[in-house]
């Protein structure tokens, strides 16, 4: 395995689950195995591949059955693109792993039997600090984190950034910033290129070079079930999650 990407931030509403769904299935389409595990309890990036949310047996089977990763896992239309579905289960996760020792590394364990079977492995959590964002956060080896070129976009990666040190100090994770991506930018809007010359100062080489444009193709897609690549294939979105790709790729 290459790579296995956190894509997180604590803030709603950022593009994680566009990036999650798209950047997957632009790596396989490009030729990798790739997973894709959906451990938000919303489901948005299960459905968003044109899959249904379970009530059991996907991605918390990958917390509670880590040894047994033919239960969690289905295969998409997309070729080379597998899926760990959300379940209705990972809404109380808290509970569910309330007698694991080590609850917090269950996603890694779950990841370790897999590591032969896919180049990529990516993650899409939910805008929280809790279980499930720290087992992934510990289970990865780079987190990506996207960046809303809107205002409170960075007291939101304040938030992210202290949970990222409270999984490297307390959970001995070993995990590192992959890059800052920015999304739902308008080079127009002022405000929008005022965020990333603050993020840039700041995190200067953590940022990836590619820019997610504010399309309405990318909160099109979704609700036909099909990722931006497959919904419209010329469009701006898909062109920069084609271009993401190459550059993620290219790392790697």
């Amino acid at each position: 395995m290459k790579k296995i990407f956190a894509i997180a931030n604590q803030k709603g509403g950022v593009g994680k689950t566009t990036t999650a769904v798209n950047l997957a299935t632009c790596l396989a389409v490009a030729g990798s195995r790739c997973l894709l595990n959906d451990i938000d309890p919303q489901g948005n990036a299960t459905s968003g591949l044109g899959s249904e949310t379970r009530a059991e047996g996907g991605a918390d089977g990958a917390l509670s059955a880590p040894n047994r990763p033919d239960t969690w896992m289905e295969k998409t239309r997309i070729e080379n693109l597998t899926l760990a579905p959300a379940t209705d289960k990972l809404g109380s996760a808290e509970l569910l792993l309330r007698h694991e020792v080590n609850r917090y590394r269950q996603l890694q364990r779950a990841v370790a039997n897999i590591r032969d079977k896919f180049d990529y492995v990516l993650i899409d959590c939910p805008p929280s600090c809790g279980l499930l964002p720290m087992n992934a956060l510990v289970a990865a080896d780079e987190v990506i984190i996207p960046v809303q070129c809107e205002y409170y976009a960075m007291e939101g990666l304040a938030q992210m950034l202290d949970t990222l040190g409270t999984a490297q100090a307390e959970q001995g994770a070993n995990v590192e910033v992959g890059g800052f991506l920015f999304t739902m930018f308008d080079p127009h809007v002022p405000l929008a290129r005022e965020i990333v010359a603050d993020v840039l100062k700041h995190f200067f080489g953590k940022t990836y070079t590619t820019r997610i444009p504010r399309d309405p193709v990318l909160g099109e897609a979704p609700s036909h079930g099909l990722p931006a690549i497959e919904y419209a294939p010329r469009s701006r979105g898909t062109n920069a999650y084609v271009q993401l790709t190459r550059e993620i790729v290219d790392a790697n």
